[in-house]
């Protein structure tokens, strides 16, 4: 007997009448479950099943009379994660059956672990629904200014937040009963957080605040307008033009930020502040040591800084800090990092949020650094923890005149007038 056949007929007897087609529970699968449930603005409860599992088999005639209690005012749906598996695991489904609510926020579903009876499915699903009406009510899941990273932007404070400052903004015009703007309110949300710091995101209730609208030419919702960095009016604001989804937002944004970054300073370590300034408020600081001034004068040293700035402008978009200091006037960052024992110049990158570092081994050239800072790029690389577990102790040392050294010239010592026969003589 053929078991493996019988059992793949087991499985498609159970699949296909565990809720038939009549039923009012919503067969899902990875074709319609985002232009059903993920981009729709209805409520949905979905159970991920599996046709085999005996409390599947218990639950359903309890689910199939939720769903007919529901219809009209929460979708039930129903999804074989036996058979379509990358549904379950897109949603953490470890067991059958699992109940998962999509409710306000579909980018933040519940699980439901209530009674598995009908009445239970009800109130929960009526508790979800209460709670989109009271978000609707409040303004959190029509605007995307719901999140406190997101700036509201009225007519009254919109010149001055994003015409009289030097950042660089993306804007939302929404208006609150518009769908695609409450499908955008969750990826606007989640890229102002991504992009704080870097970029301003803002949101504008058009249906309120209308004069603004009308002076962007609003004329559909949700309409985004980008302006750039730097000294603006309104002629400076240009159409977004880039994906709807926050990794989408989030990369056009930082595209456009780096388009407009000057390349980065490469600061000498002369104080606490520049180091930390370097190294706290970026992801990553690129620290070099060059060698002293006595053993490199002002050509050689010029040409290494030359090659950190060719660095630092191709690696730009990275936002990293750049830091150089002259050996031995930074010994405990020098220690710290494991600097010196091959000689200088060194490098090394320092990660502040981790507290740890990665050295570079290579030739000290342009070839070298940028294979080694494309693989730190790729998150390659083995690092090291900062000793202490904090920032090492920076010296206040003077800044690099631009000068050669002075070489201190030996005083000739003149032996013109000394009577070498005179000199008393040790006998042997």
């Amino acid at each position: 007997m053929n078991f493996k056949f019988l059992g793949i007929l087991f499985v498609l007897h159970y699949g296909s009448c565990l809720y038939p087609s009549n039923s009012d529970v919503v067969e899902l699968t990875p074709s319609n479950f985002d232009s059903l449930v993920k981009k729709s603005d209805d409520i949905w409860i979905v159970e991920f099943f599996a046709p085999w599992c005996g409390h599947c088999k218990s639950l359903a005639p309890e689910y199939a009379k939720s769903a007919k209690g529901l219809k009209g005012v929460v979708k039930v749906g129903a999804v074989n994660a036996d058979e379509h598996n990358s549904l379950g695991g897109e949603f953490g489904v470890r067991g059958f059956p699992t109940i998962t609510i999509f409710g306000a926020n579909k980018k933040k579903p519940e699980d439901y672990n209530g009674a598995r009876t009908a009445d239970g499915l009800i109130d929960a699903a009526f508790k979800a629904l209460k709670a989109k009406v009271n978000n609707q009510m409040d303004g959190k899941k029509s605007s995307s200014s719901g999140s406190s990273d997101v700036i509201e932007l009225t007519d009254d404070n919109f010149d001055k937040l994003v015409l009289g400052s030097d950042d660089l903004w993306l804007v939302e015009f929404y208006a609150p009963w518009c769908g695609h703007c409450q499908n955008l309110a969750p990826h606007w949300a989640q890229a102002a957080t991504g992009l704080k710091g870097k970029v301003k995101l803002g949101a504008v209730d058009a249906t309120v605040h209308s004069i603004k609208a009308q002076e962007y030419g609003v004329q559909g919702y949700p309409t985004i307008k980008y302006f750039p960095s730097g000294k603006k009016d309104k002629h400076s604001a240009q159409d977004y033009d880039g994906g709807r989804v926050s990794q989408d937002i989030v990369s056009w944004a930082l595209e456009k930020a780096a388009e407009s970054v000057p390349a980065p300073e490469i600061e000498q370590i002369t104080s606490e502040s520049v180091f930390k300034s370097a190294c706290v408020d970026h992801p990553l600081c690129v620290i070099s040591i060059l060698p002293n001034i006595y053993d490199c004068q002002s050509e050689c040293r010029n040409n290494y800084l030359k090659i950190l700035r060719t660095m630092g402008e191709k690696y730009k978009k990275k936002m990293w800090g750049w830091l150089w200091a002259e050996a031995s006037s930074q010994p405990e960052l020098e220690e710290a990092l494991e600097l010196g024992g091959f000689g200088f110049p060194a490098m090394a990158v320092i990660s502040h949020k981790k507290m740890k570092y990665l050295t570079f081994r290579g030739p000290f050239s342009s070839d070298g650094i940028n294979e080694f800072l494309r693989d730190l790029s790729y998150g390659k690389g083995s690092t090291a923890p900062i000793r202490g577990a904090e920032l090492p102790k920076i010296w206040d040392v003077e800044p690099w005149d631009g000068k050669d050294a002075i070489l201190e010239v030996e005083e000739d010592i003149d032996l013109s007038d000394v009577e070498l026969d005179e000199l008393p003589k040790d006998e042997l």
